[in-house]
């Protein structure tokens, strides 16, 4: 198994070669497509690579199918069993691509992937389970021999991902809490998350997630407000400088930012929200505005 740890934008990737088939687990941000693919293929060796799994269909994640499956033809794309519906005709809206202003190069599937089945990743058998919260169809998988758990975005070392259908309305920090438990019960050893390095899973690491969620639910206004800074630091790492005037009018037209300042922040202009926004990024070191200029930090 070898775990390439990426940066943002791109989710980490996770290749098997001691199978009979190659096979890769999630394929990062499209604008990284080329470094994936170099990364694949520097592994493989000259040998194919088989098939390509998705956690989840969020950019990030599945951004690279598209390149991946021209580079290599032959090669099967499973997709988690929620979300094939929504790729056969293609809806960048529901795949939520066109709401948070990401992009998402076309791909096709070969299979779909059902919680509760079990997968081939090379040699070892691993378990698909369902992992609600951050994307109500996520999968995470789960290896019981070696206690290896590949976590995409329901777990990270010091929490998760955004909780994206509670910024459409839904209730869905109890999906998080149920996917802590899960992963609790399932006691893994070691945790390839989605982002950041390979860790030891402990009950600390559940703690830190369970103590983040709680303050969320208490505060609901501070996770929309966390999913919007977020969103824009992710447009900026895309184009690592911008104009505040272009940046503030693609946040002004972004349906989840749209959609966020109307359930939690409504009482602000949207300008001086964003604005505010963009401040608060300032003072973090996440980004830098350097007169009319935004430049990723």
């Amino acid at each position: 198994m070898h775990v390439f740890e990426r940066g943002w934008l791109s989710s980490n990737n996770v290749l098997f070669t001691d199978g009979e088939q190659s096979l890769l687990v999630d394929s990062g941000y499209c604008t990284h497509s080329s470094q994936t693919s170099q990364l694949v293929q520097r592994a493989l060796n000259g040998r194919a690579l088989d098939r390509l799994v998705n956690t989840h269909l969020h950019s990030d994640h599945c951004g690279g199918n598209a390149a991946l499956q021209a580079l290599y033809p032959g090669m099967e794309t499973l997709i988690p069993s929620g979300q094939a519906h929504l790729v056969d005709p293609w809806d960048p809206v529901a795949l939520t691509y066109a709401p948070t202003g990401q992009v998402c190069p076309q791909f096709i599937y070969s299979d779909a992937i059902a919680p509760g089945s079990e997968i081939l990743f090379g040699s070892r058998k691993w378990q698909a389970h369902a992992a609600s919260g951050h994307d109500p169809h996520s999968l995470v998988f789960f290896e019981p021999i070696s206690g290896t758990l590949i976590s995409a975005d329901a777990l990270w070392e010091n929490g998760f991902g955004v909780i994206f259908p509670e910024l459409e309305g839904q209730d869905a920090f109890t999906d998080v809490a149920a996917t802590l438990d899960l992963i609790e019960k399932l006691g893994p050893k070691t945790v390839v998350p989605g982002h950041g390095r390979v860790f030891s899973y402990s009950a600390d690491v559940l703690a830190r997630a369970r103590a983040r969620l709680d303050h969320f639910v208490r505060r609901p206004d501070k996770h929309a407000r966390h999913a919007a800074k977020v969103l824009i630091k992710f447009k900026l790492l895309e184009k690592q400088q911008q104009l505040v005037e272009h940046l503030i009018q693609w946040a002004a037209g972004a349906d989840y930012l749209v959609q966020i300042h109307a359930n939690f922040f409504e009482t602000e202009r949207v300008e001086d929200w964003l604005h505010a926004l963009l401040d608060e990024l300032a003072s973090s070191g996440a980004l830098i505005r350097r007169g009319h200029l935004v430049l990723n930090a």
